[in-house]
């Protein structure tokens, strides 16, 4: 019945969209109708064909509905590396500007589509998939609403495919995001709407008569990124056959906007919802609990309090009045208390485990991303120093300062989760390879040492070259001289952006082979064989 619904659901999608190509009063709007016809029609086939993945169909045994995780976890790691190689693109087009292909493959283009690619595509499949892996197995409950998860799930990805084609076709939102076409943005209002509905209705209808922390976190993302997203979307457009709106906001009150809703898409989207990974992942890998369950609730209460204040940090400098960017700037630096503090327990919790790391690859890797949670969230407060950032501001440290949180963060605990649940959701003994976690591991964070290593030196370059004066006050170097000296730093960026992808590429590899049923044979870690986990 589902796939039947399913089924006259894309077919109308399809007509629609067929109509809406003929009415359209622009050419980015008809080209993006014509792709919207050309993803319903390959649904419909899917549809008609049953495709599955793997190499049989996985009964839920569990009593769970697994479904949309599985193909949530397939999502991830297969954007994953989509978003991870159009960012070492990106990065090659900046050391190299002959790669700008115009008009839909230049940096432009290709920039915006690399962040979404990663944050939204990448993060957000992750975030779903985990987030219905353990709301179900802390509340002891099947997924709320029956087939509502499937919408969640292939309705996100119609969002995904739709925000990157109109990046790339150039129809997107002119602001600081780039964000997809008011249209778009409805689309995924409902699929998120459906998505709060599935998890709040499965907590509500729990048995377990504790909520536990992680779905705390989970769901104040959940709430958060909608209010967000409807605030800094509001739009009227110009026409219901065009993709051209105009935003509700202006001016300054535009830039306070975008950097409230920029910074706590970090705070709830990067940051709250990847806790809620590491308050479940890493106390099941450790099989140890969590070290302070007090302490995991003043993190939560303090953490979303303040983060909602922190935004205007982006401003210094601006037309924005001082009051509001002291504010800011206080209220990050007030950041770094709750941060470190979910740090000290994300890390605390190997109490009595501690010779896991040596032993455990997933638990190393868990360990790393906590540990450059730490990092990212000390230097972010630093950062938002009025001092420190009349240096920093609009230079490639910040790139460097993101991309340690990214890449270190949200990167790493999103691969331990991978590693964790691919063998459990597809009832396998183990994973394909743990040699190559640890080769994952290893490449991944070599390049994040190396590309956020040389992004702080060149941001420090460049902030000492932007306010280099000569006796007389004129600037000693002119900006296409501060470009200039930036070359042999891109490149070493673009070689460490490749390592990071080459981790990436191999973790896929191994998770599709324990997908398809394959172990391979090896010798120990630690010289000694690793403990293996049954399936639940």
């Amino acid at each position: 019945m589902r796939h039947g619904w399913a089924i006259i659901g894309s077919g109308l999608m399809a007509f629609l969209a067929l109509v809406g190509a003929g009415l359209a009063k622009d050419a980015a709007f008809a080209n993006h109708m014509w792709v919207l016809v050309a993803v319903m029609m390959g649904t419909t086939i899917v549809l008609l064909r049953r495709v599955d993945f793997g190499p049989a169909p996985v009964i839920d045994t569990s009593g769970y509905m697994d479904g949309p995780i599985r193909y949530g976890t397939i999502a991830t790691m297969g954007w994953g590396v989509v978003g991870l190689l159009v960012g070492v693109v990106v990065a090659l087009q900046l050391a190299y500007p002959d790669l700008n292909i115009e008009p839909w493959f230049n940096f432009g283009r290709m920039r915006p589509l690399h962040t979404s690619a990663v944050i939204f595509a990448f993060g957000g499949n992750a975030l779903i998939a985990t987030s219905f892996y353990v709301v179900q197995r802390t509340s002891r409950a099947r997924l709320f609403g029956g087939d509502l998860a499937w919408f969640v799930f292939w309705g996100y990805q119609l969002f995904i495919v739709m925000a990157a084609t109109g990046y790339l076709l150039g129809s997107n939102q002119a602001r600081e995001y780039a964000e997809p076409e008011w249209y778009v943005d409805i689309w995924l209002t409902i699929v998120w709407v459906a998505y709060l509905v599935v998890f709040l209705g499965t907590i509500i209808r729990r048995k377990e008569p504790h909520i536990y922390v992680a779905n705390w976190f989970y769901l104040s993302f959940i709430v958060t990124i909608a209010m967000l997203h409807i605030v800094n979307n509001l739009a009227i457009p110009v026409s219901f056959t065009g993709s051209k709106s105009y935003s509700a906001f202006s001016g300054v009150q535009d830039a306070l906007t975008q950097w409230w809703y920029g910074h706590n898409a970090v705070g709830f989207f990067l940051t709250a919802g990847f806790l809620g990974m590491m308050y479940y992942f890493i106390p099941k890998q450790a099989n140890r609990p969590v070290y302070s369950y007090r302490l995991s609730i003043i993190h939560f209460w303090a953490l979303i309090f303040l983060y909602i204040w922190a935004g205007p940090h982006h401003l210094h400098y601006t037309a924005l009045p001082d009051w509001a960017q002291t504010l800011g700037m206080v209220f990050s630096i007030m950041l770094w208390m709750p941060s470190w503090g979910g740090m000290i327990n994300g890390l605390m919790t190997l109490s009595g485990a501690w010779d896991k790391i040596r032993t455990d690859p997933i638990i190393r890797m868990m360990v790393m991303a906590v540990a450059f949670y730490g990092m990212a969230t000390f230097e972010g407060p630093m950062m938002s120093i009025k001092a420190v950032n009349s240096l920093s501001h609009y230079t490639d440290w910040t790139i460097g300062h993101v991309h340690s949180g990214a890449l270190g963060w949200n990167g790493l605990i999103t691969f331990g989760a991978l590693y964790f649940m691919v063998p459990k959701l597809w009832n396998r003994e183990r994973l394909y390879s743990v040699r190559m976690v640890n080769w994952h591991l290893w490449l991944a964070t070599l390049g994040i040492v190396v590309y956020a290593a040389v992004m702080w030196v060149s941001g420090i370059q460049q902030g000492l070259m932007w306010r280099e004066y000569d006796e007389q006050g004129f600037l000693i170097y002119s900006f296409v001289e501060s470009v200039a000296a930036m070359h042999p730093y891109y490149m070493l960026r673009a070689l460490g952006g490749g390592l990071y992808l080459a981790g990436a590429i191999l973790m896929a590899f191994n998770l599709t082979m324990t997908i398809l049923g394959r172990q391979r044979e090896e010798a120990p870690i630690g010289g000694r064989a690793p403990a293996l986990q049954p399936a639940e």
